[in-house]
Order: C-alpha cells, then sequence, then structure tokens
C-alpha cells in the first residue's frame, strides 16, 4: 500500500473522536485522503482534527447516528467540503453493562440503536455516493468479538453487535455488482475509552484495582493484552485499499486468537 494510497479520497468516520474512531481518521489522513470526522460532541473532534494534517480534516459534530435528520446535515456539510463520500466507516459504538435480568427497555433501545440501527441509518444515507463511485467505494463496519461470539453482561451489546455482522454479509452481497466492498471488523477488547468504561465498572462493582481489572479483560485476549486501536486502523486501511478489491462480506478478528474463523 502506497503513501498516496487515499489521495483526493473522501472518508467519512463515525465515532471519530476517541479511541479506534481517532486511530482511523490519522491513518487514512496520513495518507492523503480528507477525512470527516462525524461524532457528537465537538471538542473530542477537534482534538483529534488538530493531530492531522492541515486541511485534511472536517469536523461533524452533532452527528446523532440513530437520528436520520442529523446524519442528512452532516452529509450535507460533509459534501459541500469534500465531495461524495468514497469510503465509509461505522465506527460509532456503545456499551452499556448489565446482567440480563437489569436491562431496561430504554438500556436495550439505546444499544441497538447506536450499534445496529445507526450502522443502517448512515450507510443508507451515505449509499447514493458509493454507488456514484462505483468500483473502489468501501464500507467498513466496526463491530466487535462479541459479533461473533457472547459474552456475560452485555446480551443487548452482543445483540447488535451480530445484527452488524448480518447486515454487512447482506449488503456486500447486494452491492458485489456495483464493485463496492461491505466488510466488517472485530475487535477484541481495545485500548480505548470504551474499554476504559468497563473497567471502571468491574471497579466499581467488585472492589478490584483498575490494573487489576485491565488484565482480567486482557485475559480473554490469548496473546494476553489488549488491542492497540492502531491495529485496527491498519486493518481497516487495507480493507479500503485496492489490494482488498475481492474481500467482501468478511467479519475480519483482530483478537489475538480469541476468535478463529471456521
Amino acid at each position: 500500500m502506497s503513501a498516496t494510497e487515499f489521495a483526493g479520497r473522501h472518508v467519512l468516520v463515525t465515532g471519530a473522536g476517541s479511541g479506534i474512531g481517532a486511530a482511523i481518521a490519522q491513518a487514512f489522513a496520513e495518507r492523503g485522503a480528507r477525512v470527516s470526522l462525524a461524532g457528537r460532541r465537538r471538542a473530542p473532534l477537534q482534538d483529534v482534527a488538530r493531530a492531522l494534517p492541515p486541511g485534511a480534516s472536517l469536523v461533524l459534530a452533532d452527528f446523532d447516528v440513530t437520528k436520520a435528520a442529523a446524519i442528512a446535515n452532516g452529509l450535507n456539510i460533509a459534501r459541500e467540503k469534500f465531495g461524495a463520500v468514497d469510503i465509509l466507516v461505522n465506527n460509532a459504538g456503545d456499551a452499556p453493562s448489565a446482567p440480563f435480568e437489569k436491562i431496561d427497555e430504554a438500556m436495550w433501545s439505546h444499544t441497538i440503536g447506536v450499534d445496529l440501527t445507526g450502522v443502517f441509518l448512515v450507510t443508507q444515507a451515505v449509499l447514493p455516493d458509493l454507488r456514484k463511485r462505483g468500483a473502489g467505494a468501501r464500507i467498513v463496519n466496526i463491530a466487535s468479538t462479541a459479533g461473533l461470539k457472547g459474552y456475560a453482561y452485555v446480551a443487548a451489546y452482543c445483540a447488535a453487535k451480530h445484527g452488524v455482522i448480518g447486515l454487512t454479509r447482506a449488503l456486500a452481497l447486494e452491492l458485489a455488482r456495483a464493485g463496492i466492498t461491505v466488510n466488517a471488523i472485530c475487535p477484541g477488547f481495545a485500548d480505548t475509552p470504551l474499554v476504559q468504561r468497563s473497567v471502571d465498572a468491574i471497579v466499581a462493582k467488585t472492589g478490584r484495582t483498575a490494573d487489576e481489572a485491565r488484565r482480567e479483560l486482557a485475559k480473554n485476549n490469548p496473546q494476553g493484552r489488549l488491542i492497540d486501536p492502531k491495529e485496527v486502523a491498519a486493518a481497516t486501511l487495507w480493507l479500503a485499499s485496492s489490494a482488498a478489491h475481492s474481500i467482501t462480506g468478511q467479519a475480519l478478528p483482530i483478537a489475538g486468537g480469541e476468535v478463529m474463523a471456521g
């Protein structure tokens, strides 16, 4: 992959204000892409933008992936700045934790809304752009190993991420003739603010230290570590590159061997 592989390409990244989304945005911008940083909060998006090459990014605050009107407004701004979207990275997500019996309808609806319906709404809104691009257009959904297996106390999150995998596979077949690839990346526990919230919850519920909680989560990975967001960014770049033209409908685990394709 050349240093200018994505020169002039317009990449939209949701949930771009921290963690995996920020790492993906940086990786694309460093290779010449014009990146629309989408998220709900302006301050973290601006922090990410300041770390990118001048003129390489656009901040789309108030980009709520559960609201069609907010998505449409953000896309209009992005198109005015950078033109049609060439590559979509659906990264926005949330993972509240609770025993199944204590999941209320509000938590369930919120999780499904952000993690699954958000992917549907954003993808549907961006798809006309991708169809115009045709061959070379890409959709990369950041799912989770929770889309490939189960974890206790995050039933809603597992259900949503399994849904993202199903959506990825169905859409890959629908768009295959158009030359648009659709893939999912499934990170294990990663060193991100989202996982830090899980650490905080473990500390609050069990009295363990934060280091003990992080080590407990890292045990899920046979390599005994948390995933670096840059590893997910590297996989995203590959799936979006010309080298991955024949890769579609796949769910790629980045998890140190925790999940293996059958």
